[in-house]
């Protein structure tokens, strides 16, 4: 049985302790369940940018990468054609990391298409060496990463005759005078260097140029001009 229930006593002028009014009280609940929402999401990692990196070998011919890939269960060595197409990309020394110990794949090499690895679904980093050509590394993704690449002390990028970055790209020179170029979140980079055989090559020309037009154009002129006065 429920009993009859006296209303609650007021508090008075006199009363030392004045009691919460309801409305007080939930504002107090909204401004603590505030509190814990701004905890929680605050203990949540932020998402990590996806990275990338890459490597140029000392002598040019190769670079090494390492690329981290998310929710996957293959990896495709390939790059993007001028049609659009994937073109294979040899590679060698592929290895598999992740929360694994070891990281075991299958191997995929159809004939005439890119090569491709399969493993169990998950978050891994996939590395390789595959060969350079022209002195030029590219690379596309299916989506914005964050992408490193890191040119050794054999070569440079600084000359815009000689060399190119694609859009985006940051240069960095090193006191070791390796050069990287950083791409915060980009899903095609490039990357275009030269040695210093090109670059000495490329002021013979200027200055070759330079005798050609001073004896083609410039005598000429000057003689011209002393003929007519």
């Amino acid at each position: 049985m429920c009993g009859h229930r006296a209303p609650p006593e007021r508090p008075g002028f006199g009363d030392k302790t004045m009691r919460t009014t309801y409305g007080d009280r939930r504002r107090s609940a909204l401004a603590a369940i505030c509190t814990a929402l701004v905890i929680a999401l605050a203990a949540i990692p932020a998402a990590a940018a996806l990275f990338a990196n890459y490597t140029v070998l000392p002598n040019g011919t190769a670079y090494n990468a390492s690329i981290e890939i998310t929710d996957a269960s293959e990896y495709m060595f390939s790059d993007v054609g001028v049609m659009g197409e994937n073109v294979p990309v040899p590679v060698a020394y592929v290895g598999l990391s992740g929360n694994c110990s070891p990281c075991t794949y299958n191997w995929s090499r159809p004939w005439g298409a890119p090569s491709s690895i399969t493993f169990d679904k998950g978050n891994y980093t996939v590395s390789y060496m595959a060969p350079l050509h022209d002195n030029n590394i590219e690379g596309s993704f299916d989506r914005p990463y964050l992408v490193d690449v890191t040119i050794p002390e054999e070569f440079d990028v600084r000359n815009p005759l000689l060399a190119g970055i694609s859009q985006g790209g940051s240069t960095t020179r090193h006191g070791d005078n390796t050069t990287t170029v950083l791409w915060n979140k980009t899903a095609t980079f490039n990357v275009r260097f030269y040695d210093p055989g090109r670059e000495e090559l490329l002021w013979f020309f200027l200055q070759f140029m330079g005798i050609l037009v001073l004896v083609l154009v410039v005598i000429p002129w000057m003689l011209s001009m002393k003929k007519a006065e």
